[in-house]
């Protein structure tokens, strides 16, 4: 999923985004509850008319963003206490407001209120946190079943979050009691918070197994390409990041060979294009002129990786389907990561 967090992906047009054949995209609960505010989204009609996005949205609980203002936030039972990035004022969001912002929001899938333990952390910090995690998990699915939020012409679905930290014994416990809480799908939070990749692989070997074959299971903000694909060889079926924007705006695009810095001096007068499989849109302009109009200041720059970028993982998601229904996944799955990590060009 391409992330829009103010409620738009960064430098795109939604149309750009539908021709780069994105299905779904995220949007972030905490950001938009400030700034301009769910109430204000729900009377111009949810999300998708504010934003004019037609295809699915989802919505994260907000937690993984009140877990970056560690400093500036208190958790207790009741939920989180916090001051605001924007002007510093006073907050508390609690379960049950988080699923009434998504249910404002209109999302198409809402995220429950979890708590998002940092790494490291011993277990019984672990243990503790998400045993609240859980009571809220409870707490969110009481709001759902007493309003039944809806989204377009049909009910809003709701994934838990399976928390846990490093400990597999606090992972599996975490994901059978959501599944007997019965979601519409499953997340595994609290991966890439600044532990090594063999913790974040662990995480989700710990969980996923554990988790429904026949309901969606989404790694939550990840990740490079060759870990997408280690992560769908576990079992992943969704994925977000802001990694494809984010890394563009820094001047760097992901192709087959590994990822390039654009702005380099190497750059200057390279005619190729920035990959062989970029898409037309971009396919045209040669590596010597984006590093030109990055040195330039342009705007086009941001807008011509950030495409670039998206149509890349969009596109390795959708031949990992095609390599899946063709039982070829394991070799598809090699060789990228071969060429990939071993680049023979520069």
């Amino acid at each position: 999923m391409p992330v829009g967090t103010q409620g738009s992906v960064k430098t795109l047009h939604p149309v750009e985004l539908d021709q780069l054949g994105a299905q779904i995209i995220l949007g972030n609960t905490y950001h938009l509850w400030l700034r301009p505010g769910h109430e204000m989204i729900r009377d111009f009609g949810g999300l998708h008319a504010f934003t004019t996005w037609r295809k699915p949205m989802l919505t994260d609980s907000g937690g993984f963003q009140v877990w970056s203002l560690a400093k500036l936030r208190k958790i207790t039972e009741e939920g989180v206490r916090f001051q605001n990035h924007l002007d510093g004022a006073k907050m508390l969001l609690t379960p049950e407001l988080s699923m009434e912002i998504q249910a404002a929001l209109g999302s198409d899938i809402a995220m429950l209120f979890d708590e998002c333990p940092p790494y490291p952390c011993d277990e019984a910090y672990a243990a503790k946190s998400l045993a609240m995690t859980t009571r809220w998990a409870h707490r969110c699915k009481d709001w759902v079943t007493t309003h039944r939020p809806r989204s377009g012409d049909g009910l809003q679905q709701h994934f838990g979050i399976v928390q846990g930290s490093t400990f597999a014994d606090l992972r599996e416990q975490a994901a059978r009691e959501l599944v007997d809480l019965d979601f519409d799908g499953y997340a595994v939070g609290g991966v890439s918070v600044g532990e090594p990749e063999h913790e974040m692989f662990r995480a989700i070997e710990n969980a996923v197994p554990f988790l429904p074959h026949h309901k969606p299971r989404y790694a939550m903000g990840l990740g490079t390409p060759p870990q997408i694909l280690e992560m769908i060889s576990r079992g992943v079926d969704l994925f977000d990041c802001v990694m494809p924007t984010r890394m563009a705006r820094h001047g760097i695009a992901f192709t087959l060979d590994g990822p390039i810095h654009i702005k380099t001096l190497r750059h200057a007068t390279d005619p190729r294009p920035l990959c062989e499989s970029s898409h037309p849109h971009v396919a045209g302009f040669s590596r010597a002129y984006i590093r030109h109009l990055f040195r330039a200041g342009e705007i086009l720059a941001l807008r011509l990786l950030s495409f670039h970028n998206l149509h890349f993982f969009l596109r390795l998601v959708a031949a990992a389907r095609d390599s899946i229904s063709a039982g070829g996944f394991q070799t598809f799955k090699a060789d990228f990561i071969q060429r990939y990590t071993n680049p023979q060009t520069p």
